[in-house]
């Protein structure tokens, strides 16, 4: 149990980078490219999305765009990740981030939280701030998809019970699809976690996505 707890804990931490950057090497994979007008579709979040220390193909966004196309949609996913944010970070750069956008999102992944629980921030906090993220979202008639996270084991039960209702308790208000658990993928299995066990390697990418792609073609259709 101790190494199960301390696995949680490290893990949690993936949403946690700071402002090292990613390798950039040339933008979003494509699979074949359909005709038409694409969907788009907007990541925003942390560390998670940003894709710490993989190259930008191998970042989520970019994947689940891949995904998606193999499964025959036309979807552009625009990874709006910046590794270290928190929810009030989040906040402040949401507006600028949809006014610099030539097209507006049908569909925003939102994926914040982490590093609010990390540094042990109030779940009151981020609740307050990913409610007024969705509230702007819905006010601009943009559909949500929520990306849930846990609280680390080691913060104890009152902190967790606050803070991993959030997510679903904003879900059912914007009415929204979840995803429950994001990095739920790499809990178990140390070999989808960079050298620095911390942050999913290319191959943990891959496994959030397949375990989060169904909610959001649901979300999509």
């Amino acid at each position: 149990m101790r190494k199960l707890i301390a696995a949680f804990a490290a893990l949690a931490l993936s949403a946690c980078g700071q402002a090292e950057g990613n390798k950039a090497d040339g933008g979003t994979a494509e699979a074949d490219t359909p005709v038409g007008q694409p969907t788009m579709v907007l990541a925003f979040g942390d560390s998670l999305f940003a894709g710490y220390n993989l190259p930008r193909s191998a970042a989520y966004p970019e994947q689940l765009e891949q995904a998606l196309r193999q499964r025959g949609m036309n979807v552009r996913v625009q990874n709006a990740g910046v590794s270290g944010d928190t929810t009030s970070a989040g906040r402040q750069r949401l507006s600028f981030v949809l006014d610099s956008m030539t097209v507006k999102p049908d569909l925003a992944l939102v994926e914040l939280g982490a590093n609010d629980m990390l540094r042990g921030l109030p779940p009151k906090q981020a609740r307050e701030n990913l409610d007024a993220i969705m509230a702007e979202l819905d006010r601009r008639d943009i559909d949500i998809v929520v990306m849930g996270m846990k609280a680390a084991p080691n913060l104890g039960g009152e902190y967790a019970g606050e803070f991993n209702a959030i997510f679903p308790d904003l879900a059912d208000k914007y009415d929204a699809e979840i995803v429950p658990f994001f990095i739920e993928p790499l809990i178990f299995n140390r070999s989808l976690v960079q050298s620095d066990q911390i942050h999913p390697t290319a191959d943990g990418v891959k496994a959030m996505v397949e375990e989060s792609v169904d909610t959001i073609e649901d979300a999509l259709d």
